[in-house]
């Protein structure tokens, strides 16, 4: 024990830097049990896109959408989100796919769409730098 210690007083960089990775590990760990969407990977996305009658949604900015997107996705900027859920009310049933630039802003839509009753929601884990790294195809305006 007095080992442990030692190293410690004359590591304590090491060590703090120690604590903080492993309550990042169990932060993330505990946020994603408590997820009721799934992420997908783009390529598992491509399969519910063509397997079933679901709905693409891009929560980018139309600026970015305009930029590159998937082909018949929605844009839906996160923000206009809420306002916009009665528009989507025939897909509650439906696969929604949902999607930013890197995961992120797309996981609180998919949070949101939960919250409004929605039963299949999916994030593109990586967002649309995922899904260009895979090579899938996107529209160009």
């Amino acid at each position: 024990m007095d080992q442990y210690i030692e190293f410690a007083t004359n590591h304590y960089l090491l060590v703090f830097c120690w604590f903080c990775a492993v309550f990042l590990l169990v932060q993330d760990l505990i946020s994603n049990s408590f997820n009721k969407f799934d992420s997908v990977s783009p390529l598992v996305a491509v399969g519910k896109i063509n397997a079933s009658h679901s709905l693409v949604i891009d929560v980018r900015e139309p600026q970015e959408f305009n930029k590159s997107h998937i082909e018949d996705a929605l844009n839906i900027p996160l923000d206009k989100l809420e306002s916009k859920l009665t528009s989507l009310d025939e897909y509650k049933k439906y696969p929604l796919i949902v999607v930013c630039q890197a995961g992120h802003r797309s996981a609180s839509a998919c949070k949101t769409l939960i919250k409004a009753g929605f039963e299949q929601v999916y994030n593109i884990a990586g967002g649309m730098q995922s899904w260009e790294d895979n090579k899938l195809p996107i529209r160009k305006k």
